[in-house]
């Protein structure tokens, strides 16, 4: 019965293998994520709820994803190429571990399905569709942009 490894163990894999390899820019990477899965789990346990999960961990990568490419975005706007070339680096890097997000006509479907399995039928019952979708696809859909899409169904 051999198991996929969990998040965490690959994380500590990759990082083996990058500082084996001497890849500085990975290693820091890895570096980075590990920190902010630490935070998140002494976050969890002052809550009561022990280890962060793997789906917490996903939208955790999720977020930094999201802000390394506003701050790539800034540095190249700002002609600092060589700043937001460090933010692509990590970007791939932290994606390496997501799994594959899904295609615009996937996430749709997936909304319409979560859509029929919450039973909602108005705005009111956008919170049980999003809860739906994030306990179905974590780390595989942007959720803001999924949120927007998700109003637009019910409001039709």
């Amino acid at each position: 019965m051999s198991s996929s490894p969990t998040l965490r163990e690959r994380l500590v894999d990759e990082l083996k293998h990058a500082m084996k390899s001497g890849d500085k820019a990975r290693v820091g990477a890895v570096r980075l994520i590990q920190a902010a899965v630490k935070d998140k789990d002494i976050e969890s346990r002052g809550a009561g709820r022990g280890q962060a999960s793997d789906d917490e961990i996903l939208s955790l990568m999720q977020k930094m994803i999201k802000q390394r490419q506003e701050s790539a975005a800034i540095y190249a706007a700002n002609a600092r190429p060589e700043l937001a070339e460090t933010e692509n680096g990590e970007i791939a890097v932290i994606s390496s571990f997501m799994p594959k997000q899904l295609s615009e006509d996937e996430v749709k479907a997936a909304i319409a399905a979560a859509i029929s399995e919450a039973g909602a039928t108005s705005m009111k019952d956008m919170s049980k569709v999003v809860a739906v979708l994030k306990a179905a696809y974590a780390g595989q859909m942007d959720f803001a942009s999924a949120s927007g899409l998700v109003k637009s169904a019910l409001s039709d």
